[in-house]
């Protein structure tokens, strides 16, 4: 009699836990079902599965635009560090970086102010030189991505050229631009972009590998 209990009671837990629709986990664990654990424990438990599961992530953005054509590198630069939190002035910034009307230089211009605002020496300047992004650059750019993002933290990437979206929309910036990363689905397959250029596509989805060719001749600022 106590191993039926038992097996009911686990039975009961899964078929309430963890309902499924169209493959993304949609239950929570029922609090007559939590084992004596505080609320807030099952509830993180809970969504660590869900996020594991699904392999989807975002990050909450104060989303600005650029204030003008050249300050893409402090605007993109500010909205990577609105997900923890921080509201830096662009001005300040683009001073920092040594923006001009020619732009900002380089990634590494910009991988300093991350870590001067963050107060954490965490983050690290990554090259993709070539003309296009090869599988172990693209497999790299993957996993800088997800983990950057799981640590709560959006990368940072400098692009050139054209990429188009998973909805067909076409984003050109020929003479460089600056962009965040700010989530990520399907285990980083796919990417969610904020650009700052123009707040009517303030955000859109990439795959990993239209990113990566995208940031091909540039670099990125990753955790």
């Amino acid at each position: 009699m106590r191993t039926d209990f038992l097996r009911t009671r686990k039975a009961a837990l899964a078929a309430a836990g963890l309902a499924v629709t169209g493959g993304v986990i949609t239950g929570v664990i029922p609090t007559a079902y939590a084992d004596d654990k505080p609320a807030a424990t099952q509830a993180e438990r809970t969504g660590d599965l869900m996020g594991e599961l699904k392999g989807d992530r975002e990050l909450a953005v104060d989303y600005q635009a650029q204030p003008n054509f050249y300050y893409c590198g402090p605007a993109a630069t500010r909205n990577a560090l609105s997900v923890q939190g921080k509201a830096v002035d662009v001005d300040a910034m683009a001073e920092r970086m040594g923006t001009t009307e020619a732009g900002t230089d380089s990634i590494h211009d910009i991988t300093p102010v991350l870590n001067d605002e963050t107060g954490d020496d965490v983050y690290r300047s990554v090259e993709i030189s070539e003309g296009r992004a090869d599988v172990k650059q693209t497999n790299k750019l993957r996993k800088d991505v997800k983990r950057t993002v799981d640590e709560g933290r959006a990368v940072v990437a400098n692009i050139a050229g054209t990429a188009t979206d998973t909805e067909g929309g076409v984003h050109s910036f020929e003479g460089g631009h600056y962009i965040s990363v700010v989530g990520y689905r399907d285990g980083a397959k796919q990417v969610k972009i904020a650009d700052s250029a123009n707040p009517d596509t303030a955000s859109y989805w990439m795959t990993t590998e239209a990113l990566a060719d995208w940031i091909a001749t540039r670099g990125y600022s990753t955790s």
